[in-house]
């Protein structure tokens, strides 16, 4: 349960980010709303998920997860350049989530 909130968070971080390049420093009241809204969220299941999983693991994956996802967004919407490396960096940051999460499943 707490893995799953951390991912939701995690997911979460991408859509306050996302919303928060598109608000044009909050000038822009729909994605204003989408990124308080969501950044809320984002951060109360990071505290949640915290009660359970050790703070270093959680934030570690927390980020990761909202970088990766927002990074892609950000290629398949055409708004960043799309490369093999960019793709590749950011399979090595979902694998070690991955990795965090197996050694937290270890101890």
């Amino acid at each position: 349960m707490f893995w799953f909130l951390l991912v939701v968070s995690g997911v979460l971080e991408a859509v306050w980010a996302t919303a928060l390049g598109k608000s044009e420093g909050f000038t822009k009241i729909g994605p204003t709303i989408v990124f308080g809204i969501a950044l809320v969220l984002s951060m109360g299941g990071l505290a949640l998920a915290m009660r359970e999983i050790p703070t270093g693991t959680a934030y570690a994956v927390w980020v990761g997860i909202g970088a990766s996802l927002t990074v892609l967004y950000a290629m398949i919407s055409g708004s960043e350049p799309a490369s093999v490396i960019k793709l590749l960096l950011i399979l090595g940051i979902v694998a070690c989530v991955v990795g965090l999460k197996l050694v937290d499943a270890a101890h």
